[in-house]
């Protein structure tokens, strides 16, 4: 991937439960199986990015250990080949605090990925892509996340309350793309948790579309136990069941991505 591409993706959405680390997790994946290199960073201090692919968080090597020492590469893990996490923990929560002292408070994140080398290289220059699971929150550190990504990827739960919140979110990215982040761009949505049985899940991806189909992704994520069923067991769904209607959906998604970002 060359370098000029876009590569550096925050996945937000204020509202817990939209399917926002199944996301993040899946179609990086789908990018690896392709031959992309991804680092996947969980800035969640749920930390469940982490757990989702079976890793068992150390908070001495984590994302917060990262931000505080502006180097990285110690506590990057290959989880599947090309697929590599930075995990999160608990401790991101009192990051809050401190951040809030330093005068340049929102660039700590973007200045960890200028100042981090990974075997040898520019950690921006190893990486294909990297991906921001973010917490379900418009906090500092996402203010953080935003100043520190390219693009901006929302999930959407097809549900009564999805369209809920996201005029303020879209808001929010425009601010910080005007006050500290002028490359910011909202890259595309995606409808998580789509069923087809269901009438209200139509009505709410109609009403998607008519306000934002000009990034919404066609590639639609369906509702499936599947996907619970393979973060108990710390894998994508990808590997616990590439043949599913999911994984396939996540498979297009891949593709469509990477036709977007090619134009």
């Amino acid at each position: 991937m060359k370098d000029n591409f876009l590569k550096i993706f925050a996945f937000i959405n204020q509202k817990g439960g939209v399917g926002k680390t199944t996301l993040t997790v899946n179609l990086a994946r789908a990018l690896t199986l392709k031959g992309y290199k991804v680092l996947l960073i969980d800035c969640d201090p749920q930390a469940n990015a982490g757990s989702g692919l079976g890793v068992k968080v150390e908070k001495e090597k984590s994302v917060y250990q990262a931000m505080i020492d502006q180097s990285c590469e110690k506590y990057i893990i290959e989880v599947f080949p090309g697929l590599y996490l930075l995990p999160s923990s608990i401790d991101l929560v009192g990051l809050e605090l401190e951040l809030a002292e330093l005068e340049e408070r929102e660039f700590v994140l973007k200045e960890l990925f200028q100042n981090s080398q990974f075997q040898g290289l520019p950690l921006l220059s190893f990486f294909d892509f990297i991906f921001i699971d973010s917490p379900p929150s418009l906090s500092l550190i996402t203010v953080n996340i935003l100043t520190a990504s390219q693009g901006v990827i929302i999930p959407l739960q097809c549900e009564y309350y999805a369209l809920e919140g996201l005029s303020l979110l879209v808001r929010t990215i425009r601010k910080i793309k005007d006050l500290f982040n002028p490359e910011l761009r909202l890259f595309g949505m995606v409808l998580m948790m789509y069923d087809s049985r269901n009438r209200l899940t139509y009505e709410i991806a109609e009403e998607v579309k008519k306000h934002f189909k000009w990034i919404l992704f066609q590639s639609v994520i369906p509702r499936s136990v599947r996907v619970s069923e393979a973060q108990s067991f710390g894998k994508p769904i990808l590997d616990y069941e590439p043949q599913h209607k999911v994984s396939e959906a996540f498979k297009n998604l891949a593709e469509e991505f990477l036709q977007r970002l090619s134009r």
